[in-house]
């Protein structure tokens, strides 16, 4: 289950980044009606409990891996949406920004040349150590019905399968329970050391 767990949570994480980093980007550049309307609809979101919001979406979507995709991601964009609109807000103060938009610079060449490499290093630091957080998240709407189905090789499906044969055939829950805290702990301590490398503020 390897392959099709990792493959899922890894493919979650980059939609994740990419949607959550453009709104944001979009809301802080832009400002007005357009940053009112994304950071409202962000703050109704992270309003409610992020779990408990994702089991709702998954299940009036059904249980399936891509629903349960849907579900992680319409509760956790908002975090990279903050996160990357607070950083453009400081970084379109900056001089070379100015420098840019006198010299007669369009919002996308601004964007793509000036703002998004000032930016990029930090979102890349928060998606590499979200990705344990959201294995363990998806594995456990798997683990509750609301994601992958049988057959399908998926580790939190593993589980909730094993769990009726717990005492007869405890191997059956362990080696997967395994295989994710392993997992975890790998993507925690790489997104440990890419902060050590990426992050400029550290000395």
């Amino acid at each position: 289950g390897a392959s099709y767990s990792l493959t899922s949570v890894l493919f979650l994480v980059f939609l994740i980044f990419v949607v959550g980093t453009f709104l944001g980007v979009i809301a802080g550049y832009f400002g007005g009606i357009v940053d009112t309307v994304i950071m409202r609809f962000a703050d109704m979101m992270i309003s409610f409990p992020g779990v408990i919001l994702a089991i709702a979406i998954a299940g009036i979507l059904g249980g399936s891996l891509v629903n349960a995709m849907i579900a992680m991601l319409c509760v956790t964009w908002t975090k990279y949406a903050r996160l990357s609109r607070s950083m453009v807000l400081k970084i379109k103060k900056r001089d070379f920004v100015d420098a840019a938009i006198v010299s007669g610079g369009s919002a996308p060449h601004i964007l793509w040349t000036h703002i998004l490499p000032n930016i990029l290093p930090l979102m890349v630091i928060t998606a590499a150590s979200d990705i344990g957080a959201m294995m363990m998240e998806l594995a456990g709407l798997s683990f509750l019905g609301f994601g992958s189905q049988p057959p399908a090789p998926e580790w939190g499906l593993m589980l909730n399968e094993g769990r009726q044969q717990l005492q007869t055939a405890p191997w059956l829950m362990i080696f997967p329970g395994l295989a994710i805290f392993i997992t975890v702990v790998v993507f925690n301590l790489w997104g440990d050391s890419l902060r050590d490398v990426l992050d400029p503020r550290q000395d």
